[in-house]
């Protein structure tokens, strides 16, 4: 009589990791196109007023942050300093900041771009008034500022 052997031992067969590259790439993929950058690293700390009448800005490429607060860093002070990027300035730095702006812009997006104000909300208005100021001198007329949108307390 003929002998049949069993097939004992055998386990499970491998998991394929042949679409394993195609996972990893839609992942990384999504989380590229997700992902928003963060323009200017900030030096100082803002605290937006809260404004009831809050609209969005359109195109927020045709806009230049002007950023006045407190410095993050207690060892900087404690009054308000003007931030354009991602350093330090003072308000006759503004006029080369904005020109700077305008020039890195199509002609046709000049008259579109608009300058906003990210101010803390304990910032005393004197440094607003001299940015401001400053702004006019150099022909950037359209100015918006930038609050948090204050929370209805009706419900």
């Amino acid at each position: 009589m003929a002998k049949f052997k069993k097939k004992g031992g055998k386990g499970t067969p491998g998991i394929s990791t042949a679409s394993l590259p195609d996972i990893i790439f839609m992942l990384l993929f999504f989380f590229m196109v997700t992902t928003t950058m963060r323009e200017a690293t900030l030096l100082v700390r803002i605290t937006p007023p809260q404004a009831t009448e809050v609209q969005k800005l359109e195109k927020k490429s045709l806009v230049d942050y002007i950023y006045i607060g407190p410095p993050q860093r207690k060892a900087l002070g404690t009054d308000s300093r003007i931030q354009l990027n991602d350093q330090f300035a003072e308000v006759k730095d503004i006029r080369e900041f904005i020109e700077l702006g305008r020039s890195q812009r199509d002609e046709s997006e000049k008259q579109l771009i608009t300058t906003s104000l990210k101010v803390d909300k304990e910032t005393k208005m004197g440094i607003v008034t001299d940015v401001k100021q400053e702004l006019r001198e150099v022909g950037a007329f359209k100015i918006n500022y930038s609050t948090a949108k204050k929370q209805d307390s009706k419900k």
